[in-house]
């Protein structure tokens, strides 16, 4: 049994939030559905995060009925929705082709993504305005080694292992209210700050 959230739903709560935050801040976001179970859906099996995970082939964030009222889950719901205006907006495209181009630097190339779809994390959290976090307080250690995001099939979507220090230091960023500071590297804040609505 699943359950569509849509950004026109009243109910407060951080799922809600969030949801609202991301649809507010920039166009064609994904819908969020709540499932039993993430396995099983767009191609995902056990080896994809069991809490959040972003489809984009429906554009679709799946959330775990564990993960509702979870402290995590505006974290990870938060960087779900980062990779979708990564996707959604164009920086997912050149971020792929500078993949491509230089293989060798894939891991780094990568892990800036990662942290830029961070900050975009703690950037809706700030706008939904629900209270600060740290992922130090949150997590041991990355939250996120498994496939996270990606097209059907999940399951082999991409991985980029990130130190917790770094993320919470990308997140923190976010959370700062500033969309043009999310520019880790060679990935500038601009195609963020072109994507906002408002």
């Amino acid at each position: 049994m699943a359950l569509l959230i849509w950004p026109c739903v009243v109910q407060a709560d951080a799922i809600t939030d969030i949801t609202t935050a991301a649809a507010q801040a920039f166009a064609r976001m994904p819908q969020v559905k709540i499932v039993d179970q993430i396995a099983g859906e767009c191609g995902a099996n056990g080896a994809v995060d069991p809490r959040v995970a972003y489809c984009t082939t429906g554009n679709i964030i799946l959330v775990a009925t564990t993960a509702r009222g979870l402290p995590q889950t505006p974290y990870l719901l938060g960087h779900a929705f980062g990779h979708a205006v990564q996707v959604q907006h164009g920086i997912a495209d050149f971020a792929l082709r500078e993949i491509r181009n230089r293989p060798t630097d894939e891991v780094m190339l990568r892990g800036l993504v990662e942290r830029q779809v961070d900050c975009v994390a703690g950037f809706l959290v700030h706008r939904a305005g629900l209270p600060e976090l740290d992922l130090a307080d949150l997590f041991d250690d990355d939250p996120l080694t498994n496939p996270h995001w990606g097209r059907d099939p999940l399951r082999i979507g991409p991985v980029a292992v990130v130190a917790l220090d770094a993320r919470a230091q990308w997140f923190a960023r976010g959370q700062q209210g500033d969309i043009a500071a999310c520019a880790p590297g060679e990935f500038t804040g601009m195609g963020l700050v072109r994507a906002l609505q408002n």
